[in-house]
């Protein structure tokens, strides 16, 4: 008599499970077997087609399958894959909210560490483009661009035409794109007098409240130390309005998660080292870590612990980290979050970042801008296309305007007097859009939620 097999079930009614990254295996760096679990879990998504509307990857394939001779997955040149690879920005949404065959379900997909593993094996054998190895270099962008001079100058180059066309030509960014800002006075030049040791201005006046400490170290992160620091600003302020203790962190380098897009394991190994003993010494003294960009506190939450996880000090400094408004609202929770607001903040288009959602931290900024008297706030959990650099690159843009364009269409029918995302990339792109030009010069800014909360409390 033969043994019973149970039969393969249409989804998994379980919670997802995320398996380590064996990046330092031999059979992960093999083209060969990269190739063949590629064809597997394209076909199992071909067969399903739920992730359709996510991203451009899903259309990408599901056109590749339906223009191909067989009209299924072994009619499609393994060449073409990488189209599919090219689309995807690890924005992690189809691994949780949309495929019912995640792990522990025994098709075992995981379709954005997939894509991982297929632009690690291109970058090893292949490298990168040269715009992409600059757009990726983070640390080394800010030092040169962000400074009293330079700044003004490279802000006057991205605004103008011509010289967009000639950069379009040279190095592939779209000259339409929305282009981050560099400040002329970094975060850390702003915050000097913040000492990066426990004598700073607010040492001393921790507060205990919840899971939080009430002494904060704020990695400040590159985007938010070279192109929008007046965002850390408004945090440091609206914490200390708050009576947590802040510092900056000594840890300076990028978090990695650019290195991470383009397949560079071995960068984010050297970025993991220059950062984590930091991070990981704050912690020992009490410290939370604060990132006013969700894509690094995903880095260090998510990402860095998948890729390492042996990794003691990793695993202590993810336990530690925070999204600020999942830290606010944990301090509200415990009776510690002031409510005396000075103004009201009208209505607020409030888009979800995807890195912020995938931390399965809720709708805390939701939460915390709802407690504002007179102040209402439409949520769209939809993605914006921006994801860093995607929504720059000439091959990549159109798509992105794709996807960004039933976000601005709902900010537009809410008619708010502000919009705002945890992820400030997304709100610039999204308010280019919302006026059905890409000039960004509608009466509608993208801002971060903190600094509306800075300004609720009329700090």
């Amino acid at each position: 008599m033969s043994a019973k097999t149970t039969p393969p079930r249409e989804g998994s009614l379980e919670a997802p499970t995320r398996h380590a990254i064996d990046w330092k295996s031999k059979s992960f760096w093999d083209k060969g077997d990269l190739l063949a679990e590629l064809e597997r879990v394209f076909d199992h998504c071909h067969g399903c087609r739920r992730c359709v509307s996510l991203c451009n990857a899903f259309p990408t394939l599901f056109d590749l399958v339906d223009e191909s001779e067989t009209m299924e997955v072994d009619g499609v040149a393994k060449a073409d894959y990488w189209k599919v690879v090219d689309h995807c920005y690890l924005c992690d949404l189809c691994f949780l909210t949309k495929c019912p065959y995640t792990p522990p379900h025994e098709w075992n997909i995981d379709f954005p560490h997939l894509m991982l593993r297929a632009k690690a094996v291109r970058f090893r054998q292949e490298g990168a483009r040269v715009r992409d190895r600059i757009m990726t270099a983070t640390d080394a962008l800010g030092g040169a661009l962000a400074h009293p001079v330079i700044a003004p100058a490279a802000n006057a180059a991205a605004r103008s035409g011509a010289l967009r066309k000639a950069g379009e030509a040279a190095l592939d960014v779209d000259h339409r794109a929305w282009l981050p800002p560099w400040a002329s006075r970094t975060l850390r030049s702003r915050l000097k007098g913040r000492a990066e040791s426990a004598d700073g201005p607010s040492a001393g006046a921790a507060v205990p409240a919840g899971p939080t400490t009430g002494k904060v170290a704020l990695f400040a992160t590159c985007y938010g130390n070279f192109n929008e620091p007046h965002i850390g600003e408004d945090l440091v302020a609206v914490l200390e309005h708050n009576g947590v203790s802040v510092r900056l962190a000594g840890a300076r380098a990028c978090c990695g998660m650019p290195k991470l897009e383009l397949g560079d394991l071995e960068a984010v190994e050297r970025l993991k080292e220059a950062n984590i003993p930091a991070l990981a010494a704050l912690v020992d003294e009490g410290c939370d870590i604060l990132a006013p960009v969700p894509s690094c506190a995903l880095m260090f939450r998510q990402e860095l612990p998948l890729l390492f996880p042996e990794d003691a000090d990793v695993a202590k400094v993810a336990r530690a980290i925070f999204d600020p408004f999942e830290y606010l609202h944990a301090r509200h929770k415990a009776g510690k979050l002031n409510t005396d607001f000075k103004t009201s903040l009208g209505k607020v288009a409030y888009h979800t970042a995807c890195h912020q959602r995938v931390q399965n931290v809720g709708p805390k900024t939701r939460q915390i801008l709802e407690l504002v008297p007179g102040t209402e706030v439409v949520t769209i959990e939809r993605c914006s296309g921006h994801d860093g650099t995607y929504a720059m690159k000439a091959e990549c843009h159109d798509a992105s305007v794709k996807i960004v364009r039933p976000v601005a269409r709902r900010v537009r029918e809410a008619k708010p007097q502000h919009l705002c995302s945890d992820c400030p990339m997304a709100a610039h792109h999204i308010a280019a859009h919302v006026d059905g030009a890409e000039t960004g010069s509608g009466a509608l800014a993208g801002e971060h939620p903190i600094t509306l909360l800075r300004k609720a409390y009329g700090l």
